[in-house]
């Protein structure tokens, strides 16, 4: 079974966003990414805003700040938090991409070799094979890589991989 969500994705290069945040703005292109797909009049923040917001650093976007400043921004009527595998597939089967990153440094899997060092990407569909998920995500971009639909294994990366979910509230 394959499941895709067909979202307008954003490179991390473009050039609305400040150049001094580029290289660290995954996780905030991540959020304008999915906020532009699950709200029908867009995102209300530029990138640079939501890197301010959700508190990016030079070094990228941590986990909890990303699940903090988005349930501040978006507020009671949406819920925010980290999910597993199998709610993935549960939200990209109800047509809404989650928020993914990869991240070998700080889970210390420094030998490992994944799809990404560190990085934030939208899922934005998945196929079952076998015995493995494979994911559709939208890679941001990179500084010499154009930003595009990729197709990642689960199993190899799950060691680093973690997962946000972000749903209208029941």
């Amino acid at each position: 079974m394959k499941v895709f969500v067909d979202v307008k994705g954003k490179s991390q290069f473009d050039k609305d966003i400040d150049q001094s945040l580029r290289s660290s703005a995954c996780g905030p292109v991540t959020a304008f990414v999915i906020a532009q797909h699950l709200f029908p009049q867009g995102c209300p923040y530029t990138t640079n805003e939501l890197y301010r917001l959700l508190g990016g650093t030079k070094m990228g976007l941590f986990k909890y700040r990303f699940i903090r400043n988005m349930r501040k921004m978006l507020g009671v009527e949406w819920t925010v938090a980290k999910c597993t595998i199998d709610e993935v597939k549960r939200q990209l089967d109800n047509g809404r991409p989650v928020a993914a990153k990869f991240d070998k440094w700080f889970t210390f899997r420094w030998r490992g070799n994944y799809g990404f060092d560190y990085h934030w990407v939208p899922v934005i569909g998945y196929e079952e094979k076998a015995d493995d998920v494979f994911l559709f995500i939208h890679d941001n971009g990179g500084r010499n890589r154009d930003s595009q639909v990729r197709l990642i294994s689960y199993k190899k990366n799950s060691p680093i991989l973690s997962f946000i979910k972000i749903e209208p509230t029941k």
